[in-house]
């Protein structure tokens, strides 16, 4: 078992990076040939998700779906912070994903990327990536 902690920092209040490369080094770094690697959030207002990364618009479609469904201002907020919206958006994306290692690579289809999702940002930001081998 071994585990790791991405730092990053995110440039604007919703934000979808890219962190796919980082984790594949990282796994190969490791020389883990086969088992799992656990992608983790560590904030309630940012999470982790699988979606494609070969066509941009699809972040930008997706950020804008979610600011639809969960309005940044909202009259019957009561949360003190006002970020109620980000907590939303965290609980739809979900604050972790699964991924396959299978001879030293991570198994993702071919548009597949894995994201860091900024829900309330500019922030620094942590992510912990476990690998289970098996």
């Amino acid at each position: 078992m071994a585990e790791t902690t991405l730092q990053l920092k995110t440039n604007s209040r919703d934000q979808m990076i890219d962190i796919t490369r980082d984790i594949a080094e990282w796994v190969r770094s490791v020389g883990v040939n086969n088992g799992i690697v656990v992608v983790s959030s560590l904030h309630t207002t940012a999470g982790i998700t699988v979606n494609e990364n070969a066509d941009p618009d699809v972040k930008t479609d997706m950020l804008r779906r979610f600011d639809e469904i969960y309005p940044w201002q909202h009259d019957k907020d009561l949360h003190m912070e006002g970020n109620t919206a980000a907590h939303m958006k965290t609980s739809t994306v979900g604050h972790a994903q699964t991924i396959v290692i299978s001879g030293g690579r991570l198994v993702l289809g071919t548009w597949q990327g894995v994201y860091f999702c900024e829900f309330d940002g500019p922030r620094h930001r942590k992510v912990l990536v476990k690998v289970l081998e098996g």
